[in-house]
This record gives structure tokens, sequence and C-alpha cells, in this order.
């Protein structure tokens, strides 16, 4: 039945070309002379085009094959719809293959058309070597993802045609190839010199894209972060050379710092290039990081300049309140307890609802209580912690190992409130007023509690 079909098709393509085809006079037309340098060859070769697609269109595959392997040898410059028709026929064989050797020999047909293609209509103005190796690297991955080496050397040459077009490739071929380049790596298929040096050579094809193509940028930056290739080593010695070249270069500056920061990186190196990226492109970001890695070292006077810098040109309220909470975290780590119970209620009168600066605050009031010259003064500090730190727990659902921890610091600070002997010795009773008188939690307003027996 698809024969008769085919036939029937085949038939009423003739006869629609009866009028233009009657005798091979009309194939003198020079639009013709593609097709062959005698009228005979110029009439077989077309009918043959045509009934390629009449062939394909019917799923007469055999056919089709046979008309393909006579245009290819006979008239290959003929049209690039030979072409188009030919991978059409290969994609659709690849798609009924019964076996895994079958589908891989389509495959290399599959190619095999690609770089006719190519070789023959390389050079269209829009449709040249970069559009044909772009699909033949994508093609060759969707249908042999197996065939490794094969894929590197396809995506390399789709890149090496786009570049040479017009200086760029698309950052989706580049990120798609990059990610499979890693993924070698990983199974140890790439050395670690190949991927930094691709990773070097393909970074400018992201300078200056379009909003829509970052997710492409973040996919090849993500995958070299997390490759193995980006230790800290390695990455110092890339930017040591990028940077000599380009000290200033924000771009480079700012991609040296999100990758090493990604690696967790702690040398000099690295922090004196994100001070200097810092100077150069100063944000809330590279502060709270730079705040954090200087944390790390302990060195708190550096982390805090950096996070009260940023405080002073920062004027979106959920950013403040970040670089605060980090302000009260620095500054508890340093011990500056007043500091750090004043930035933690800064942040609160922005933002009631932040769990992170109630148990701040609750620690700079239950610590900051040096100060007090007796122990139920001091005691006393406890209850104000209490109250914060259960604020905090409030505020902190979507936390829930902070919120935890919380709970038991609560529980702690219970313990450290003023005995009932004490409480009895100063003339104050359970549950009513106090303001506390010392300390970080001075001029604070709480309930007296006695200590749990």
């Amino acid at each position: 039945m698809k024969r008769a079909k085919f036939l029937l098709t085949a038939a009423l393509s003739v006869m629609t070309m009866a009028s233009f085809a009657q005798d091979l006079e009309s194939f003198n037309n020079p639009a013709f002379a593609k097709y062959g340098e005698t009228l005979e060859q110029r009439k077989e070769n077309y009918l043959n085009s045509t009934f390629l697609k009449e062939s394909i269109a019917n799923r007469d595959y055999g056919a089709a094959t046979d008309y393909l392997k006579a245009l290819v040898e006979n008239c290959p410059t003929a049209s690039e719809n030979i072409y188009v028709n030919g991978t059409n026929l290969y994609k659709a064989k690849i798609q009924r293959a019964k076996s895994l050797a079958e589908k891989r020999g389509y495959v290399d047909s599959l190619m095999w058309v690609y770089d006719l293609r190519n070789l023959y209509f390389g050079d269209h103005a829009t449709r040249g070597s970069d559009y044909i190796l772009d699909r033949k690297a994508r093609e060759l991955l969707t249908y042999d993802s197996s065939d490794r080496e094969g894929i590197r050397q396809a995506f390399t040459e789709a890149i090496d045609a786009a570049v040479a077009k017009s200086g760029k490739a698309d950052p989706e071929l580049v990120a798609i190839y990059f990610k499979n380049l890693c993924d070698d790596y990983k199974n140890d298929e790439v050395s670690t010199a190949e991927i930094l040096e691709t990773y070097e050579r393909l970074s400018p094809m992201f300078d200056n894209i379009k909003p829509e193509q970052e997710e492409h940028k973040n996919t090849f930056e993500v995958c070299f972060g997390l490759s193995g290739a980006a230790s800290c080593e390695n990455l110092e010695a890339l930017f040591s050379k990028k940077l000599a070249a380009a000290p200033d270069d924000p771009a480079v500056l700012g991609q040296a710092v999100s990758l090493m920061s990604r690696a967790n990186c702690d040398s000099d190196f690295f922090f004196s290039t994100a001070e200097h990226y810092y100077e150069i492109n100063p944000s809330s970001d590279t502060a709270l990081f730079l705040a954090q890695g200087f944390q790390n070292r302990k060195e708190f006077d550096k982390a805090n300049t950096y996070l009260r810098e940023a405080l002073k040109t920062e004027n979106d309220p959920a950013e403040r309140v970040k670089l605060l909470v980090r302000v009260a975290v620095v500054e508890l780590a340093a011990q500056h307890f007043s500091a750090s119970a004043e930035a933690a209620s800064e942040a609160v009168a922005i933002d009631p609802a932040n769990g992170y600066a109630y148990y701040i605050q609750a620690q700079a009031f239950a610590m900051g209580n040096s100060g007090c010259d007796n122990e139920l003064a001091r005691g006393a500090a406890y209850w104000v912690a209490y109250d914060v730190m259960a604020k905090a727990v409030q505020n902190l659902d979507g936390e829930p190992e902070t919120k935890a921890t919380a709970q038991e610091t609560m529980s702690r600070y219970r313990r450290s409130f003023p005995t009932q002997e004490e409480c009895f010795f100063n003339e104050l009773k359970e549950g009513s007023s106090y303001v506390v008188d010392c300390g970080v939690a001075r001029g604070r307003s709480t309930t007296v509690r006695y200590r749990p027996q």
C-alpha cells in the first residue's frame, strides 16, 4: 500500500512537471545547469531531487537513500536542499533503528551528510560553515552521546567556524560544549590543562551578551567552578597571568573573585584581588563576601570596615538588613557586644521579622553583662536575652537548624536567671517589671523570672 502511494505521488509529480518538461529542451534553461552537463543528466538529476523529498515524505527510506546517493555522485553542488533532505532521511532512520550498531551507522551517515553540505555550501552567506557545523555538533550529541571524542571535535569545529566568521560563537553552543568538556574531565578523558586553556579561550564569548543569554554564561561559570579543575592553585596561576595583563579590568577581577570564592580560596593573592575588585566596583555582595573571608581569618577590623563602607552607599532596605546582620555577627565575634546589639537593632527596625537579627541581638545582650557588678544585675541580662531569643524562634520557621539552636540557647539562658533567693533579697517578685540598669541591655524593660529549680 505504501509503495502504491509512493508511485501515485511520483506519477503526479511528473505530471505536474509535464507542461515544463515535455521535452529535453526545457532543461536548456540556465537554472538547470547545476544539475548536469547534458540535458538528459539535468532532467534525471532534477527528478531525483524531487523524488528524494517525496520518498522521505512517504517513508520510503530505501528509495530515498538511492536518490540521495545518486545526487551526491552526479550533482553534489546542485542544491543545499539535497543535504537538508539527506539529514531528514537519516534522522528518520535513526529513530527507527532496531539495534545500537544500526543506529550508530545511521549517525555516521548523518554526519557524512553534514560534512558534504559543509564542503559544498560552507560559504553560504547565512547558512555557511558556522551554521552547518553548529547543527552537526548538536545532533551528534543528541543521537550518540557516547561518542565523547567525536562530540568534543564537532563542537570545537563549530565554535572555530563561528569565531572565524564573526569573532564570537553562540553562548549557548559554548555552554553546551564546556559542560560536556567538564563532564569528560570528571571521567578522566581530558586534562586539567585543557579545561583551564578552554575556559580562558572561551570566556570572551560571553562579553557583551544579551540579557536572555546570561543563563548560558552562568552555566559556563558554574561548570568550571564545580569541575574540580578550578582549584585555588590552578585559579591563582590562571588569574595571575590575566591580571598582570589587565590589572584593573572589572570583568576579569569579578571573574577571579567569583571563581576563587566558590573554591573557598583564602590566599593573600585572593584577598588582595577581592579588595582591588571592591575598590573598582564596590557592592554589598562583594562587601559581604570580603567580610566573611576576613572574619574567617579573624581579621575583624577589616571585615567590619568593608561592611560599614557598604552601608554608607546601600539604599535598598533588604540589602541593608543583610549588611547590618553581618555587622552584628562580626562585632559579636570581635566581642564588641554593644556595637553588635546596635547593628542588630537597626536591622530589626527595618525588618521586624528577621530572625537572625534577633538571634545575634540576644547573644549580645547575654554576653555583654560583664559591666554589671553583682549577680542579680548580671542575671537580669538573661531575662532580656531570653525575651529576644524567643522572638528569634518565632521568626526562624524557615531555618529549622538555627531555630533548634535558638531554642537550646533559650534553655541555657533560663538556667542563668537569678535565683528565687536573689530576687527575694532584692525585693523582686516573679512576674513584676524590671528595667536593666547595666551592661549592653541597660534600659531594656523585662519581666522578673526565677531560675528553674
